[in-house]
């Protein structure tokens, strides 16, 4: 089962959203560096289908996007629970923020809108670093991954 510990409206974690960003808590991966280890304890409230429609509809109509941050430790669930935000609420998109280096074999891409994979480097730096390994991919319509990581660049 996912926890989540928080959320909160985001701006800059998904290009041109307004995002309703859950931090998912029992994350695998203990990034050196982790801007959040709190993630890393198995912590927080049950994320089902019932507690995250309450959440999405305290915020409907002032977000555009979901965002799952977190939920490495079961990636099945987050794509489910990604399919379940786009068939109960179609005028959102979704994301996946991943620390894992690739996407399973078992997620399908098309679940999400968004996927951002790899695992956080100190010494490489987030999405904002032009050294980063992580990488903000686009899902097109035909289910390939753009690579839009340059967004995050700025000027």
């Amino acid at each position: 089962m996912l926890r989540y510990s928080s959320f909160d409206i985001v701006f800059q974690e998904v290009p041109d959203e307004v995002t309703l960003a859950l931090n998912i808590t029992r994350c695998p991966n203990h990034c050196r560096g982790c801007h959040s280890p709190w993630l890393w304890e198995d912590i927080g409230t049950p994320l089902d289908e019932s507690v995250l429609s309450q959440i999405i509809e305290n915020y409907r109509g002032e977000i555009t996007c979901v965002c799952f941050m977190g939920g490495d430790i079961s990636p099945r669930r987050v794509e489910d629970l990604s399919k379940q935000v786009r068939a109960q609420f179609p005028e959102l998109k979704t994301a996946w923020y991943s620390g894992r280096d690739v996407l399973p074999e078992e997620i399908n891409a098309e679940s999400f809108n968004y996927i951002k994979l790899g695992r956080y480097c100190e010494t490489l730096g987030g999405l904002r670093s032009r050294t980063t390994n992580q990488r903000m991919y686009k899902i097109q319509d035909d289910g390939t991954m753009l690579d839009i990581t340059t967004v995050f660049y700025g000027s």
